[in-house]
């Protein structure tokens, strides 16, 4: 089974949070390839997926942001309605919390990916291979290119 990670970073709920880590990103030539924000109050998170997490970790780290490196499962189903609920149904069955998820298309109507952050990341992962579900590691999914049919 494939191994991906992401950046968790705790952040102040104010301007210029993320223009700090994205710039540092950035300029140390990072390519972000998932990001979600959330807050609540006047604190919240940010996790970002990147082409090389275990430097950027580092190198985050480095610049003064505190960062956890985490070990996510990122799972390729149907892009149909329902898609995502028959693995969330299994997972549930199983009593796994979904501590935090998020996701994206590769192809429409085809193939989506949602990466999770779970509570018994073995047991995901043997409840995935028992099913038959396929995931992607952190190689894989800094090379993929969602709508590449599109012209944009």
């Amino acid at each position: 089974m494939n191994t991906a990670y992401q950046l968790t970073i705790p952040v102040e709920n104010q301007p210029g949070r993320l223009a700090e880590v994205s710039g540092i990103l950035a300029k140390e030539k990072f390519n972000i390839r998932a990001i979600t924000i959330s807050s609540f109050g006047s604190s919240g998170f940010l996790n970002i997926m990147v082409d090389d997490p275990k430097l950027a970790h580092k190198v985050l780290e480095k610049e003064g942001i505190k960062t956890q490196l985490k070990e996510v499962i990122a799972v390729i189903i149907d892009d149909r309605p329902g898609g995502m609920d028959k693995l969330i149904q299994y997972l549930a069955n199983e009593k796994i919390n979904i501590e935090n998820a998020y996701g994206f298309v590769l192809e429409s109507h085809k193939t989506a990916v949602i990466v999770l952050d779970v509570s018994h990341i073995d047991a995901t992962r043997r409840i995935l291979e028992e099913k038959g579900f396929k995931t992607l590691g952190t190689e894989s999914l800094a090379t993929i290119e969602p709508f590449h049919y599109l012209k944009y």
